[in-house]
């Protein structure tokens, strides 16, 4: 934008140059013109400061939300902070723009938000869900996204993500039925950080998964239950972070795949 308006200036700048010698007087013509730059300038300013101070908002806004997650139910605040780490790395290794990084870091944050109005014994049941339980604990999705929608602004788009974070690639998951690339980008990355996090940290119901078995399922749901190109993609992280598996030979790499190419971004719903 400021390269158009430097543009769009040089012809007036020039004529005043070539007209100032014979007469200097001309150059008040200008005195207007800079007079309207300089209430320009004072606007823009003055919106970029508000827009700075809305999203600092937002930002608090999220983290307080996270903070109360945490102190309902402290597994589910540090494993959200988990996988947004996670989820971040991944998603600028495929060249997410900074716009939709943002929204990717709000939702991977937030992505178990709605489990606040979950009862606890349910969140927190040691043993199977049976089929009342299981239907009220898939409702988080949706309340997550409600919560979302009342903060308002970008919020919203973040709180859409939220929904869709147990959709499947095979389209077997909930709240919509969302197959493959149906699923936003964001919300597929958010489900393979999420449940590698999940199988790799104790839970109420059960211990961590060994890092074999954790990689065994991960790669055994590619395609069914999670984006095959994002798995792939995970899997070099892994490597990074955790190591090989000593018996890496028969179910990873010899050597470390490069990552393939950025996946294709559709806009934001």
């Amino acid at each position: 934008m400021g390269f158009a308006v430097d543009a769009a200036l040089a012809g007036t700048g020039l004529v005043v140059a070539q007209d100032v010698h014979h007469a200097p007087a001309e150059v008040l013509f200008l005195v207007p013109l800079l007079a309207m730059f300089a209430v320009f300038a004072h606007e823009r300013n003055s919106a970029l400061r508000g827009l700075l101070e809305l999203n600092s908002a937002y930002r608090g806004t999220a983290l307080v939300l996270s903070d109360v997650v945490e102190s309902d139910d402290h597994y589910t605040g540090q494993h959200s902070r988990s996988v947004v780490e996670l989820a971040l790395t991944l998603a600028r290794e495929l060249g997410l723009s900074e716009e939709r990084l943002r929204n990717l870091e709000f939702a991977a944050l937030l992505h178990d938000v709605g489990k606040i109005a979950i009862p606890k014994q349910i969140v927190n049941k040691p043993g199977k869900l049976d089929p009342e339980e299981w239907t009220i604990i898939q409702t988080h999705t949706l309340e997550g996204e409600r919560m979302l929608a009342r903060v308002g602004g970008f919020m919203r788009e973040v709180g859409l993500l939220v929904r869709s974070h147990h959709e499947r690639w095979d389209g077997r998951g909930y709240p919509d039925g969302l197959a493959g690339e149906e699923i936003p980008l964001e919300a597929r990355i958010i489900t393979c950080c999420d449940s590698w996090n999940a199988m790799r940290t104790d839970r109420i119901y059960r211990k961590a998964l060994p890092l074999e078995a954790a990689l065994a399922e991960l790669t055994s749901n590619a395609g069914t239950q999670f984006d095959p190109r994002l798995v792939e993609a995970l899997l070099p992280f892994i490597e990074q972070t955790e190591g090989k598996p000593a018996a890496a030979s028969d179910t990873t790499r010899s050597q470390p795949r490069p990552l393939p190419t950025p996946l294709p971004q559709p806009a934001t719903p």
